[in-house]
């Protein structure tokens, strides 16, 4: 089991979707905040939850002021809808002239392939289909399916595909570890160890709460909450109906866009994980 005074090496994130740009901060227009103090204080009551587990042991001497970072983080960084849709829309910022622009089938696939090139974010099919205007769903489908196809045939180094409940352009998987070898100097695309492990408890067992993550790893994920919540990667999933009614955590669309997931159902299963460690 890990010390929690261990240095750790920090780990590279996979970086399927390494093309796209870096999101900014104007992302948190797709998420609703929570009260600042409210949220502070539902974090302070998890900290006390997981206190309580750490001195039966007499562990955690540096919990306070890890509970004191997390409460900091989590007031600062804005958070998802506890129950997130996925295959949600934003907001049309399009001016009211817009409305008339519609495209032809042979404009179909050339302006999505410009749509998702630009795109910060996976764009949904329903918002697809309303950029290019009066066009039935069928064909905006067939352009999509055509430019997937488009890719594949030129053994392109780059695919459309689904991810996050939107379409995306980005990078193929086997040729990550160029581009890694190519960021590897960017901090903000590394976690260390300790964050990965408690993001992969987070990721199977979701909604679950500090105690609980504390119960699986054996030892404080203070550190690593307060990270992955800088990070965006996870998010609050509301309280946990028990005693002390402690806040629940998950993944967030972050997490599958960083990943390159289309949901939480194309996460490697346990059974594969053993088949590797034998």
């Amino acid at each position: 089991m890990i010390e929690d005074n261990q240095e750790l090496e920090e780990v590279a994130l996979p970086v399927e979707d390494s093309l796209t740009r870096q999101q900014g901060d104007d992302q948190s227009d797709e998420s609703e905040s929570f009260d600042e103090q409210a949220l502070a204080e539902i974090l302070a009551e998890d900290q006390l939850i997981e206190d309580e587990f750490l001195s039966a042991d007499a562990e955690g001497d540096d919990d306070d002021d890890e509970a004191e970072k997390i409460m900091v983080i989590a007031s600062e960084a804005p958070s998802e809808p506890a129950m997130e849709s996925l295959n949600g829309t934003s907001e049309d910022s399009s001016g009211a002239g817009d409305d008339e622009i519609s495209a032809t089938r042979d404009e179909l696939k050339p302006v999505i392939e410009a749509l998702l090139f630009v795109a910060d974010e996976p764009l949904p099919f329903k918002q697809i289909c309303k950029i290019l205007g009066d066009v039935p769903e069928e064909d905006v489908m067939w352009a999509l399916s055509e430019l997937v196809a488009d890719y594949e045939q030129r053994g392109s180094g780059l695919e459309a595909r689904e991810i996050a409940g939107g379409w995306r352009i980005s990078t193929r998987p086997q040729y990550h570890e160029f581009i890694r070898k190519y960021l590897k100097s960017r901090p903000s695309a590394r976690l260390s160890l300790p964050a990965l492990e408690t993001l992969a408890v987070v990721a199977y067992k979701q909604p679950i709460t500090i105690p609980e993550i504390l119960e699986i790893r054996g030892v404080t994920s203070s550190s690593a909450v307060k990270t992955l919540l800088e990070k965006r990667l996870i998010v609050t999933k509301g309280r946990k109906e028990t005693v002390g009614r402690p806040m629940m955590y998950g993944t967030s669309k972050e997490f599958l866009i960083h990943f390159g997931l289309k949901d939480l159902s194309e996460l490697p299963s346990i059974e594969d994980f053993e088949d590797l460690a034998q």
